[in-house]
């Protein structure tokens, strides 16, 4: 095709619409520039300086001057929320609130937005309620997530399953806690003084149900170790023996890592069937692939009690040369001293196979020892939360800082070392 000369015509035309397109912006920008009061631009110096306390302080100047900035509201909002400064926060988004002007999708976001400042301030029930008034928003599913959050403080398990129902029917997101609030359940129902054994073992069907949605790769050993150790509970409430040893057997291989947690009751099922040498066995096989403190104190004591001090020792010694640990060694020293009144007593009749506390090692004061080493081993005798750090001497699902859920290594502290 033909070039035509005329339509160099357009060119300059072009270039003047620009021209003129650029000077009308520029004019409008400057004319919005020089609207907005002084202390919008203290408040930007102050943010650029670091001085965040005077920028907020000239930033609240302006909303007062200007009550239309919404955006500004809201940015001021979120940074005395984030400073802990709960009543100012609820203040400016409950000015938001009542203007009765205020578009629908700026309501639906201050009425989020106070929500979290009634969750950060602990007004449970308030921060509940604005939630609930935001589920059918673009805020519903973290309003969900926060409704969640809700229940588990204060405990309540039925809402909170019911919360991740309804999470579930917006996002297709995993929620592994859904196990535990199952298993909270059926701890309820067998507390008291009249167990609800039905309402437990439902609980626990729900617990395996939800386990089964996640699949292997998102279930943990901890949560099929904590529905194994209830449904073993349940059986040892009704009398059950060989059910309750056949549940916390499943741990061995479901959750070999948190077996030391019930080595303690593993064993006195054995015992209770006839069969304690069949468990000790089974234990220490376990030790030699998955040792531990706990199931180390168990062996100890019940070879201690069976076998006496020499079969007793001479296992503690070969653990403790492959796993050396001040805990096991406190531990072993408490079982010595706490039997030494009987150790006395059959030296006193001169019975063989046992001996007196001081005999183990000659002349050495296992009582000194013990103490000195308690002493030591009291700050590492705790569980510790990977997430927040809390530590505590029992073991928790739930971390009582953090409220995160299977934070605790099986572990103590020694032993992560």
């Amino acid at each position: 095709m033909d070039f035509e000369t005329w339509w160099l015509v357009f060119v300059p035309i072009l270039f003047a619409l620009g021209w003129v397109a650029a000077r009308v912006d520029f004019r409008q920008m400057m004319s919005e520039t020089r609207s907005l009061p002084d202390s919008y631009f203290k408040g930007l110096n102050f943010l650029l300086n670091e001085e965040p306390d005077r920028a907020i302080d000239a930033f609240v100047e302006v909303a007062k001057l200007d009550p239309e900035t919404t955006e500004l509201h809201f940015a001021l909002g979120s940074l005395f929320r984030r400073r802990g400064e709960m009543e100012r926060a609820i203040r400016v988004h409950q000015s938001l609130l009542s203007r009765a002007d205020l578009p629908a999708a700026d309501r639906e976001n201050a009425q989020f937005q106070i929500a979290q400042d009634f969750l950060k301030a602990g007004m449970l029930d308030r921060a509940e309620a604005a939630f609930e008034a935001v589920r059918e928003t673009r805020f519903a599913v973290p309003a969900m997530r926060a409704l969640i959050r809700i229940y588990e403080s204060e405990h309540d398990w039925p809402r909170a399953i019911e919360a991740v129902r309804r999470l579930r029917a917006l996002v297709d997101e995993p929620v592994p806690q859904l196990v535990h609030y199952q298993c909270e359940q059926a701890e309820t129902a067998l507390q008291g003084r009249q167990p609800d054994f039905e309402h437990a073992s439902k609980a626990l069907d729900e617990a395996d149900n939800a386990i089964r949605k996640l699949g292997p790769e998102q279930t943990t050993q901890a949560s099929q170790a904590r529905v194994a150790s209830l449904r073993a509970r349940v059986a040892r409430m009704q009398d059950q023996v060989e059910q309750e040893r056949a549940y916390l057997v499943s741990i061995l291989a479901s959750a070999p890592e948190y077996v030391g947690l019930y080595a303690a009751e593993l064993l006195d099922s054995y015992r209770r069937l006839g069969r304690e040498d069949e468990g000790v066995a089974m234990l220490r096989s376990h030790y030699q692939h998955h040792p531990g403190l706990d199931i180390f104190n168990v062996l100890f004591r019940v070879l201690r009690e069976r076998q006496g001090y020499q079969q007793a020792w001479a296992f503690a010694r070969e653990a403790l040369r492959s796993h050396p640990s001040l805990l096991g060694l406190d531990k072993m020293l408490e079982v010595e001293l706490q039997d030494e009144s009987q150790h006395a007593q059959a030296r006193a009749q001169q019975e063989p196979g046992l001996s007196a506390a001081a005999d183990i090692v000659a002349g050495a004061d296992l009582s000194l020892l013990r103490s000195l080493i308690h002493k030591h081993t009291q700050r590492l005798d705790r569980y510790s939360c990977k997430v927040c750090g809390f530590e505590a001497r029992h073991y928790y699902w739930q971390c009582p800082g953090c409220n995160s859920w299977e934070t605790y290594a099986p572990r103590r502290l020694e032993e992560q070392r």
